[in-house]
C-alpha cells in the first residue's frame, strides 16, 4: 500500500505544473494534499473513477485547505477535530477497517511568532485527538507539520534557532507527540540521512542549492512499525515550494 502527501501551495497552480502527471505516475493508493487554497467548486479534478475525493475547505478564500484522494473506500470521514473549530480546513480523518488516516496542515506560528501561542494550544488538542483515535485503531498521520524536529532536518539550524518552525517550543511539541506513541517514518528508515528536505523558500537558487527544511511527515502509531516498508521524499518533483513525500507499507487494510 502506497501513500503520498504533498503540500501543493495552491492546487490550481500546481495542476498547471504537473500535479496530474505526478499523481498518475505515483501509483499511490491514497494521496493527501495540503494548502489547496480552494473554495467549493473552484476546481474539478479528473483522477479516474477509482479515486474518491474528500475536500475540507477553509472559510477564508485562498487559504489553507486539505483534500484526500483514495481508491480504498473508507468506513467514515470526519472534518476537523471538533465540530465548532474547523474554519481553516486543516484536518481530514478517514476511518478504514483496520486504521485511521489523518491528513493535516498544522498552523504556522508566523514569521513574527504572532500565532505561536495558538499553535502550541492547537498542538495539545491535536495530540489528544490522535491519542483518542489510537486507543481504537492504529493511526497514520501525514501532512505539513510546519516544524523541523531536529537540527538534521534543516540546512541552517544555528541561524534559525528561534525562527518560526524551529523554535524550542514547536520542536518540543513534536517530541511530545512522538513520545505519545508515534513514529517519524522517514527517520525510522534513515536516522542519520542529511540534506533530506521537503520545503525550500522561493528565494533565488535556494532550492537549487538545497537550502531546505524537512517539515512534511508521515507519522504512524508505534505498533505499525512491523508493517513499514519504506518512506521517501520525492525532492525532484517541482510544482510547489514543497515536494511530495511517500510511505509504503504492507496492505494493512486487509487486517493486521
Amino acid at each position: 500500500m502506497k501513500l503520498v502527501s504533498w503540500n501543493v501551495n495552491g492546487l490550481r497552480a500546481c495542476v498547471t505544473k504537473g500535479f496530474n502527471d505526478y499523481f498518475e505516475a505515483s501509483g499511490a493508493d491514497i494521496v493527501c494534499v495540503q494548502e489547496t487554497k480552494l473554495q467549493t467548486g473552484q476546481i474539478i479534478l479528473d483522477l479516474g473513477e477509482e479515486y474518491t475525493q474528500y475536500w475540507n475547505y477553509a472559510i477564508k478564500k485562498g487559504y489553507s485547505g486539505t483534500a484526500i484522494f483514495t481508491r480504498i473506500k473508507p468506513r467514515s470521514v470526519r472534518y476537523g477535530m471538533e465540530e465548532d473549530e474547523e474554519a481553516e480546513g486543516r484536518i481530514i480523518t478517514l476511518e478504514f477497517d483496520t486504521f485511521y488516516l489523518v491528513n493535516v496542515y498544522t498552523p504556522n506560528a508566523k514569521r513574527d511568532l504572532a500565532r505561536l501561542d495558538y499553535r502550541l494550544e492547537w498542538e495539545d488538542r491535536f495530540r489528544n485527538y490522535l491519542q483518542q483515535l489510537d486507543a481504537h485503531k492504529p493511526v497514520i498521520i501525514c501532512g505539513d507539520l510546519n516544524v523541523a524536529h531536529q537540527e538534521i532536518d534543516l540546512k541552517n539550524p544555528k541561524s534559525n534557532r528561534n525562527n518560526s518552525g524551529f523554535t524550542p517550543e514547536e520542536r518540543g511539541k513534536m517530541t511530545t507527540l512522538l513520545d505519545a506513541g508515534f513514529i517519524d517514518t522517514f527517520r525510522h528508515f534513515y536516522p542519520e540521512r542529511e540534506e533530506a528536505y521537503s520545503w525550500w523558500s522561493y528565494m533565488a537558487k535556494v532550492r537549487e542549492r538545497n537550502i531546505g527544511w524537512r517539515i512534511d511527515y508521515f507519522l504512524v502509531s508505534s505498533r505499525l512499525n512491523t508493517v513499514l516498508i519504506d518512506a521517501g521524499i520525492d525532492h525532484e518533483v517541482i510544482g510547489s515550494d514543497h515536494c511530495p513525500i511517500t510511505l509504503v507499507l504492507e496492505d494493512i487494510n486487509n487486517g493486521l
